[in-house]
């Protein structure tokens, strides 16, 4: 297991710097945020920039996972749209270029997974139809990820169409998807009350393959520094352990930028005393 860190926590540094950072405190791994001043495939800059980006991961020995969650990157005025659910004529074509992007992007600097979500459903949209828009712009994705040999890590998500564990297994079994992998967001199975996490985590032990963490309350979607919210780490960490998990472990605070050199610090210490109970 390799302790890490989401660049979108660090957004007001540029994308070698928030390395940097991440370097020398200790992290092993960097979740990489696709966004508009982190290696954002519209950028005519793009190719030298990931060729850069590539050797600094390599300078410090350094995983990486690629995120794409970026809330704007795509529509200026609406967070996170277009998405797989949406409609062709909403622009979902356009979000699957950006995930074949993300994919190239994987295969270029040698990252353990492209990370993405389903989207929410419109007002008024059928739910069946949201699966069905899913499904077929997925099967795209995966195909495209089967041939440049690089993992998808799907992530279920609060308040969208892919929200639970219960409904990513209706996914994989809808798409009969045996190599569709799982991103687990640690805080989403507390928010949703999910049951114990160490259970989930030992039930899906196969598909795991990238880790988000950060406390979190039930009931209420806002990532929090660790200690501020309610969820019970060890029994995490050891069920981690147990399936004997070796991908990152990545922390996502999106919204603590604004202190994310201190953030980032904390968490790094935090984590590591757990991994060494481990």
């Amino acid at each position: 297991m390799r302790i890490g860190y989401n660049t979108n926590g660090l957004a007001h540094h540029s994308l070698p710097a928030a390395i940097r950072l991440l370097a020398s405190l200790g992290y092993q791994s960097v979740a990489i945020t696709i966004d508009h001043a982190a290696l954002n495939p519209y950028d005519k800059l793009h190719d030298r920039e990931l060729d850069a980006i590539g050797q600094l991961l390599s300078e410090f020995n350094l995983h990486s996972v690629i995120e794409t969650g970026a809330r704007y990157l795509l529509d200026p005025m609406q967070k996170h749209e277009p998405t797989l659910v949406s409609p062709k004529s909403a622009g979902r074509p356009r979000r699957v270029e950006l995930l074949r992007h993300a994919i190239d992007t994987a295969a270029a600097l040698g990252s353990d997974c492209v990370s993405l979500w389903s989207g929410s459903l419109s007002d008024g949209d059928a739910l069946e139809e949201g699966w069905h828009r899913l499904v077929e712009s997925l099967q795209t994705v995966l195909d495209y990820a089967d041939r440049k040999d690089i993992v998808l890590g799907f992530e279920p998500e609060p308040g969208m169409l892919i929200d639970t564990m219960d409904s990513f297994a209706e996914l994989a079994e809808r798409m009969d998807a045996p190599h569709l992998a799982l991103t687990l967001d640690v805080g989403h199975l507390h928010c949703l009350d999910e049951g114990p996490i160490e259970e989930m985590i030992r039930r899906w032990s196969d598909r795991l393959v990238n880790v988000h963490i950060e406390d979190m309350r039930r009931s209420v979607h806002e990532h929090l520094m660790f200690g501020e919210g309610e969820i019970d780490f060890p029994p995490i960490f050891a069920a981690l352990e147990e399936v004997q998990y070796e991908g990152g472990l990545h922390v996502e605070l999106s919204r603590h930028s604004h202190d994310g050199p201190a953030a980032a610090q904390q968490s790094a210490t935090f984590l590591r005393r757990l991994s060494n109970k481990g």
